[in-house]
């Protein structure tokens, strides 16, 4: 399994042409204690950038952006009962939806979690 990042602190694990999204440890450590998670409708069409899933903190509300494209699978229904799986597990079971990929070559456009690393060190 891979990991891609985007800029705006997404996520995806690609496994063959599924790809599991949710936001960074940074994103929700820049949150707060989140509250609230919206997560896509399951059947959803997405292209790369669209808006796909709404985070609340008690600080903000923060849209998240499908790091690429393809027809939802699921949502996870988890983070209804219990948003604050994104802030203890960011990275793992607050994931918050899974996707199709139609254009694997998109991946080629985020990083890597090297280069993830280096971009919020600069932050």
């Amino acid at each position: 399994m891979s990991r891609y990042f985007t800029e705006d602190h997404e996520w995806v694990d690609v496994d063959g042409d599924i790809g599991t999204v949710g936001i960074s440890e940074y994103a929700q450590s820049q949150l707060g204690d989140i509250v609230f998670v919206d997560v896509p409708e399951d059947g959803k069409a997405l292209s790369k950038g669209d808006e796909a899933a709404v985070v609340e903190s008690v600080k903000a509300a923060s849209d998240v952006y499908s790091p690429v494209s393809g027809n939802v699978l699921e949502g996870n229904s988890q983070l209804a009962d219990d948003p604050s799986l994104v802030n203890s597990d960011a990275e793992g079971e607050g994931w918050f939806f899974k996707i199709t990929l139609s254009d694997p070559s998109e991946l080629e456009t985020l990083m890597d979690e090297t280069a993830y690393e280096a971009f919020v060190a600069k932050l």
